[in-house]
């Protein structure tokens, strides 16, 4: 799943193909790399501590409608209890999909229909499955890094291209870099403050 959605991400980033000026550049990096962040907290979210969040499912893709939607786009999504949380598809056709897509999820919940309604009991974890979980959240948290890294890769052959185009100045070139790795430094320390919270919230019994 987490291979999938970074693929998607990969896809979906801002095109930087032409140099404009410096600080659109530096913007267009920038935004590229606070993708990268995002996504990954996104994917972190889908981890489970043993306490029911909608986060969890809410972002879960369903074939409903001839088409993929968001599962919080199907049903309103609460937490009833610690331990549980309800989906209340406002389309009781859209049951079936719903149910199919968590399993399909492979995320360790396993729904039970109640009329219209899915009651997903959150499992206890045992150790074991939460230093999986830990060892999941160190790949997300790499593969996060690497989208930075390409952010900053990208802003780097721009803005030295644009310096071999004699568009900007030695000077200028090097200022820029300094900005852009800066912005490399603060989104890579973000990702691995989130990581350590993570991390804890795992192993915390």
């Amino acid at each position: 799943m987490a291979r999938q959605l970074a693929h998607s991400f990969t896809n979906n980033t801002i095109s930087m193909d032409t140099f404009t000026d410096i600080q659109s550049t530096i913007k267009a990096t920038q935004a590229k790399m606070k993708k990268a962040v995002e996504h990954t907290l996104h994917e972190f979210n889908t981890l489970h501590t043993g306490k029911a969040s909608p986060s969890m499912v809410e972002h879960l893709p369903v074939e409903a409608y001839g088409s993929h939607m968001k599962l919080n786009e199907l049903a309103a999504i609460t937490t009833p209890d610690s331990r549980t949380i309800m989906i209340q598809p406002w389309d009781k056709g859209t049951v079936t999909p719903i149910e199919k897509a968590i399993h399909a999820a492979k995320i360790g919940l396993n729904p039970v229909v109640d009329g219209n309604v899915l009651r997903c009991p959150i499992p206890e974890l045992s150790k074991e499955r939460r230093q999986d979980l830990v060892k999941t959240s160190h790949t997300m948290a790499e593969e996060g890094r690497v989208g930075v890294r390409a952010a900053r890769r990208e802003g780097m052959d721009l803005l030295k291209k644009a310096n071999k185009d004699k568009l900007i100045t030695e000077d200028e070139l090097k200022r820029s870099e300094k900005d852009v790795q800066s912005a490399t430094d603060a989104a890579t320390k973000e990702i691995s403050d989130h990581l350590a919270h993570k991390e804890q919230e795992l192993m915390q019994l």
